[in-house]
């Protein structure tokens, strides 16, 4: 129980007394650019990374919802505590960017307006009482935000 409160939670950052969701992300998206700028320095090759940023983004998103299932005996559904999904819907948004700083903080800023406004069918996955809504809302935020930040980097806009 304790484990899953630590990892629902962020590391703790859920218990962020104001805006926790930003918390959450802010660690997600420190954590995805210091590892994959750690695995760039050992001359790891695009594929590689992006197949580990993959495995990173399931795993977590799986260990998340069994996280969620089990606070939801103790927190109202989806608490404000919950920032794994967060932390997952940033990494997604990040997901094969170049390795500069600038993308990373459009990837984080792009999943927070969408994770905050929930468009595009966002809304309705929040609005379910799941375990795997928790989580698949700010999937859909990721992806989103994943689309329009490739759609850039292949435009050149940055």
């Amino acid at each position: 129980m304790r484990i899953s409160k630590i990892i629902a939670s962020g590391l703790g950052t859920g218990y962020a007394p104001v805006a926790p969701g930003t918390a959450g992300s802010l660690l997600g998206i420190a954590i995805i650019y210091v590892f994959n700028f750690w695995v760039n320095e050992l001359g790891m090759q695009q594929p590689t990374i992006l197949v580990l940023n993959l495995g990173a983004i399931v795993s977590v998103l799986f260990i998340g919802v069994y996280a969620v299932k089990v606070v939801h005996q103790f927190w109202k559904h989806d608490d404000s505590k919950i920032v794994i999904d967060e932390i997952t819907g940033v990494w997604i948004a990040a997901l094969a960017l170049p390795m500069h700083w600038t993308y990373y903080f459009f990837a984080f800023v792009l999943f927070r307006f969408f994770d905050i406004l929930k468009p595009l069918g966002i809304k309705r996955l929040d609005k379910q009482k799941s375990d795997w809504s928790v989580m698949l809302d700010d999937v859909l935020a990721g992806i989103y935000a994943l689309i329009i930040l490739q759609t850039a980097t292949y435009l050149h806009v940055f």
